[in-house]
């Protein structure tokens, strides 16, 4: 079984070389992303491995479809970044990943939640310059404090759990479908999403892009917020309204930021853009202001979600050549 594996990195390759014991799978590993340029490399190959960044919309599906593609393997959970309903006009399966490893971007984000509100970061780059001064390093404790998380699947819940057990921190939630866990977990719901946004001192963002969240984090719902906010993002770019974010920052709505996702971050992230100009004006700003903490979409890299993400996908990979379907298919609702 071909498969083309686009926007490889070297981690890729090793765990997918790694999870593929019997050799079922002969990978043709590619650097570039999936676009309409890049999709002619799929040629003579049954399916396709693409992550998060990789374009996948009709255009592309159609191009693929003419070459034969048949399954489209996702190695993430999410798959905006797909047509469902063009692919399966087309008869191309679709299967992704749904839980790789939670743990690893809850504890990512917990991380960076700390990294923020303590300034690890630039503690970390005086000390190194020799500067020991604690002047402008001022935090505030977890402890005690309002936490809400909007979105609780398994990264939501088990962040909320972090923050709850081991912080002692009041976590609320918000999400049209509520767990049955949450209350174990510690955490509680709130009857709507405002009633979060006006209680919470630091918010946590893990839901899924669709539609009905896109911009879910725009100049209304954060003139709802407290003053003096902390906004964390690991789930996808999208959710944040990017020039509503910047609005807030400038006005000190909002007092800092963690994010390791940017709505149009497919053209600087996953690659080194060190020697280049920042060419998005819109992302160069956002970089500027010294209470952003960024990073490149790394809250799922771990060995053990790295591990996963391969052997679910060459599962999937051999479930839908051998029997037309998988457990973790993707349909057009």
């Amino acid at each position: 079984m071909k498969i083309a594996v686009f926007g490889t990195r070297k981690y890729d390759k090793d765990s997918l070389k790694a999870a593929n014991r019997d050799g079922f799978v002969q990978f043709t590993f590619i650097e570039a992303l999936l676009d309409e340029q890049t999709a002619i490399l799929a040629a003579d190959h049954e399916g396709i491995c693409i992550f998060v960044n990789d374009i996948c919309d009709a255009d592309v599906i159609e191009q693929l479809s003419a070459l034969g593609v048949r399954f489209i393997a996702l190695r993430c959970a999410g798959f905006n970044n797909v047509d469902l309903e063009a692919a399966a006009k087309l008869e191309i399966l679709v299967a992704r990943v749904p839980s790789y490893s939670p743990e690893a971007v809850a504890e990512f984000t917990v991380g960076m939640m700390m990294t923020v509100v303590r300034k690890y970061h630039k503690a970390y780059n005086r000390v190194r310059e020799g500067n020991f001064l604690l002047d402008g390093l001022l935090g505030f404790n977890l402890h005690g404090k309002t936490i809400g998380i909007i979105g609780t699947g398994k990264i939501g819940l088990l962040t909320g759990r972090i923050l709850a057990k081991g912080f002692n921190s009041k976590v609320i939630a918000y999400d049209p479908y509520p767990s049955p866990l949450a209350e174990e977990y510690g955490v509680k719901y709130v009857s709507d999403i405002d009633e979060l946004f006006n209680k919470s001192d630091v918010i946590s963002l893990h839901c899924p892009l669709m539609e009905s969240t896109k911009y879910i984090i725009n100049d209304d719902s954060i003139a709802k917020m407290k003053k003096g906010v902390v906004l964390i993002n690991t789930s996808r770019g999208g959710l944040i309204d990017t020039y509503a974010l910047i609005r807030a920052l400038k006005t000190g709505h909002i007092l800092a930021v963690g994010l390791d996702v940017y709505e149009r971050e497919s053209s600087y992230f996953f690659a080194d853009s060190s020697a280049k100009v920042i060419a998005d004006d819109t992302f160069a700003r956002l970089l500027s202001f010294y209470n952003v903490f960024m990073t490149g979409h790394q809250a799922f890299l771990t060995e053990e979600a790295l591990t996963n993400i391969a052997d679910t996908t060459l599962k999937n990979l051999r479930d839908m050549k051998e029997t037309g379907t998988c457990a973790c298919l993707v349909k057009a609702s």
